[in-house]
């Protein structure tokens, strides 16, 4: 006669299986984007079901997948000069930024800074939702260290590129280099590059297309951080191309 289980005890098998799929799940999806296309993110799936329930059935989540071959160098340079300077070096964490952003958190805690790497950035489209949660956070530092691990740093960025929101609706940098300037991301210059850069914070309050003082002071000091960088020459000296 088998023993019954009590319901903490179902809780808990339920709970390691569903652990143990999700792991198989994204741990196969770390090794088959390592070499193939991503044909979709987490955040357009979320992005694109979320306009299907509110009833707008117009919203497109778009991208077209591009090699770093065709993506403008200046393109890769403007995202590190903006998001994550330490990108070639990290180990998939900036210690510093995290304990940067934690001190200014707890004494401005109606303004959040966030601390997040290129990587665990690339993590959270690619693989969970949005919004801010422990949860989450605990989550994408699992998957950023196995990215880490299996991917290299060019394969990060190029993942990141094609993935990142540009505006509504308009996913990667080849969707956003033809919408705002009607040319393939491998013409894109210097300055449009940075521009691309300057919304990422916020893409849909941030317009590439009808940028605000704000966008525009942004644009500016990336291009500066660019320069300081050592333009192109930081993305072949640091072997990301």
């Amino acid at each position: 006669m088998s023993k019954k289980r009590s319901p903490v005890a179902w809780a808990k098998r339920i709970l390691l299986r569903v652990v143990l799929a999700l792991t198989v799940f994204w741990g196969g999806g770390i090794a088959l984007f390592s070499i193939l296309p991503v044909p979709f993110s987490a955040v357009m799936v979320e992005r694109q079901l979320g306009a299907w329930l509110t009833g707008d059935f117009s919203y497109v989540a778009h991208s077209d997948w591009v090699s770093m071959d065709e993506i403008s160098p200046w393109m890769g340079l403007a995202v590190i000069a903006a998001e994550d300077q330490k990108f070639p070096n990290h180990w998939g964490f900036d210690v510093s930024a995290i304990e940067k952003a934690l001190a200014h958190n707890e004494r401005n805690e109606n303004r959040v800074r966030g601390a997040s790497t290129l990587s665990q950035q690339t993590a959270k489209n690619l693989f969970l939702w949005d919004g801010r949660s422990w949860v989450r956070k605990g989550l994408e530092a699992g998957l950023t260290l196995g990215m880490e691990t299996v991917w290299s740093k060019k394969r990060i960025l190029t993942v990141y590129l094609n993935i990142a929101e540009f505006g509504d609706g308009v996913f990667g940098v080849e969707a956003a280099a033809q919408r705002y300037f009607h040319k393939p991301a491998s013409r894109l210059t210097l300055a449009e590059a940075a521009l691309l850069a300057a919304v990422l914070p916020n893409p849909i309050r941030f317009k590439a297309d009808a940028p605000s003082g704000y966008v525009r002071n942004r644009q500016a000091w990336i291009m500066r951080q660019m320069r300081q960088l050592g333009g192109e020459g930081f993305m072949t000296g640091n072997k990301l191309y």
